[in-house]
């Protein structure tokens, strides 16, 4: 990951490389490690972050400036925001043939990347399970509106997936239960030995993935590991332009009897006019009205 030339006064140029509660690693210039604060009580620092660095002493440092971002993937909702990674080209959803994924979320991470204008991929993991059929075949609606679907068996074989991911800096997000550990295991041996290595440190006693934290696949691919979610709130997007991240909703803005029309229940809009006659999904516009809904109410509390 290519970064800024070095500062000077002791200032050196890094990029954060795990997130951990108001903890930050961050790699230099020099592939060194120095575990980092920031200054204040500042917490907008994501995994992916360019940030400028000063050392404190052995290993440690603090972060002295956040460089302006390429991209943000980011969740939201009325009263606070999660950064999940910064400077991204890809957001691979993964979702799996057993256990049962939720739509609602793919819908939901889709409008995400479409808002901070990142590509997007659908990974549909465990398809040597009996509901991988099903499961494909409900993701044929997203093949159909243009998005990647790729399929694969992550403890088989990541070779599916692997070619997707060169030359993008890509973040995984998912449900827990999807197998993005288990994509991460097989893409970084080490990556099980970092994890445990990071939850001693903070004390957890947990393996599983608590954090963001990017690893590199090669010169120019990278690929960082998030959280499992439960929820993915898009506080952050405008109402009047969350229609706009909605792919397939795009050739019909404008085209509604009113100009203000968010597509909820107003007489002669467009998009409910495309649903009823097959143009558009009735699963993707019961989706976007459930956000358009949650969106409206934050609005007006």
């Amino acid at each position: 990951m290519a970064l800024p030339p070095s500062g000077v006064d002791g200032v050196k140029p890094g990029v954060v490389v795990a997130a951990y509660g108001r903890r930050y690693r961050v790699e230099l210039a020099d592939h060194t490690e120095v575990d980092c604060v920031t200054r204040g009580r500042r917490t907008d620092v994501a995994c992916g972050d360019h940030v400028h660095a000063v050392r404190t002493g052995a290993g440690t440092g603090v972060i002295d400036e956040i460089l302006p971002r390429r991209s943000l993937f980011y969740r939201s909702d009325a009263r606070r925001q999660k950064l999940i990674a910064a400077n991204v080209t890809q957001v691979v959803i993964v979702v799996a043939a057993e256990p049962a994924y939720s739509e609602d979320l793919i819908n939901r991470c889709l409008a995400a990347a479409e808002h901070a204008g990142i590509l997007a991929l659908i990974a549909l993991n465990k398809v040597d399970l009996p509901g991988a059929d099903a499961a494909s075949a409900a993701l044929e609606l997203y093949r159909s509106l243009g998005y990647r679907v790729v399929g694969l068996s992550a403890k088989r074989d990541l070779e599916p997936l692997r070619r997707y991911l060169s030359g993008h800096t890509s973040v995984l997000v998912g449900q827990s239960g999807m197998g993005k550990s288990t994509i991460i295991n097989g893409l970084i041996p080490d990556a099980c030995a970092r994890v445990a290595e990071i939850s001693t440190a903070l004390g957890t006693g947990r393996h599983t993935t608590t954090h963001a934290e990017l690893y590199h696949l090669g010169e120019n691919t990278h690929i960082i590991d998030s959280p499992g979610l439960q929820e993915f709130g898009l506080g952050h997007v405008p109402l009047l332009d969350l229609a706009d991240a909605f792919v397939e909703f795009r050739p019909l803005l404008g085209s509604c009897r009113f100009r203000d029309c968010v597509h909820l229940s107003e007489p002669d809009c467009a998009i409910a006019a495309a649903c009823e006659d097959g143009r558009v999904s009735e699963r993707r516009l019961a989706s976007y009205r459930r956000l358009a809904g949650e969106l409206r109410r934050e609005r007006f509390r």
